[in-house]
C-alpha cells in the first residue's frame, strides 16, 4: 500500500480505548497512521503488515440521560469520553484539559515577560493554550483531570522590547521547545503569530 508522505500522519500511538480492528471489531492498542481521508490503519506506517484498518470505539448505547448530561459537562471530545467510559472511571470525578486563554496584565508588561501554558493530545498533533491552574493539575496528576492523555509544557513570552527583537525571541524560544520537547507543528498551532500581546 502506497501514499504520498504528504497525504498521511504516521507513528502515532494509541493505548487502547480508542479504536477498534474493523474486520474482528476487537479492541486496539498500539502504533497506527492515518490518510488524508481521515481512515486510521494498524503500524507506523503503510509499509508495516500487515496492515488493519481501526474504526473509532463507539460511545456506549445504553447511557442513561444523568450519563449523558455528564457527557456534555466534562467532556470536550469523543475520544476522551470514550476513554473514561472504558476504563471505569466516574465521569463526575473526571475533567478534561480546555482552551483558556491567559492574558498578560499590566504587572507583565513592566516585567516585558510572561508564561504561557499549553498541553499537547499524547498520541496527536492537539495543542491546547490553557490557564496555570490546569497545567498544574496535569504535572501533578491531579486525580480529579484526564492527566494521562496530555503533555504539558509552558514557555516564557517576550512582551516588550523591540518589535523586531521581540518576534525574533518568541519564535526562537518556540522553536527550542518544540525540538527539546518533540511538539511537531506547535509553531502553526500558534500561527506564527510571535508578536502576540506586543
Amino acid at each position: 500500500m502506497y501514499y504520498p508522505l504528504s497525504q498521511i500522519t504516521t507513528n502515532l500511538y494509541t493505548n487502547g480505548g480508542e479504536f477498534t480492528i474493523l474486520k474482528t471489531n476487537q479492541p486496539y492498542s498500539g502504533y497506527y497512521w492515518k490518510n488524508s481521508k481521515g481512515q486510521y490503519f494498524t503500524g507506523k506506517t503503510p509499509q508495516d503488515t500487515p496492515v488493519e484498518e481501526l474504526i473509532k470505539t463507539k460511545i456506549n448505547q445504553n447511557l442513561n440521560n444523568n450519563e449523558v448530561l455528564t457527557y456534555a459537562k466534562y467532556a470536550s471530545n469523543y475520544e476522551s469520553f470514550t476513554y473514561n467510559a472504558l476504563q471505569n472511571v466516574s465521569q463526575e470525578s473526571l475533567l478534561l484539559p480546555s482552551y483558556s486563554l491567559t492574558l498578560p496584565i499590566q504587572n507583565d508588561y513592566q516585567l516585558g515577560i510572561f508564561t504561557r501554558y499549553f498541553c499537547k493530545k499524547s498520541n496527536e498533533i492537539i495543542y491546547l493554550e490553557i490557564n496555570k491552574d490546569t497545567y498544574t493539575k496535569i504535572i501533578q496528576k491531579s486525580p480529579d483531570i484526564l492527566w494521562q492523555l496530555y503533555q504539558p509544557f509552558n514557555i516564557p513570552w517576550q512582551l516588550t522590547g523591540d518589535k523586531e527583537q521581540v518576534y525574533i525571541t518568541n519564535r526562537n524560544i518556540v522553536e527550542l521547545t518544540m525540538k527539546q520537547q518533540k511538539l511537531p507543528q506547535f509553531d502553526l498551532y500558534l500561527k506564527k503569530d510571535y508578536i502576540k500581546y506586543y
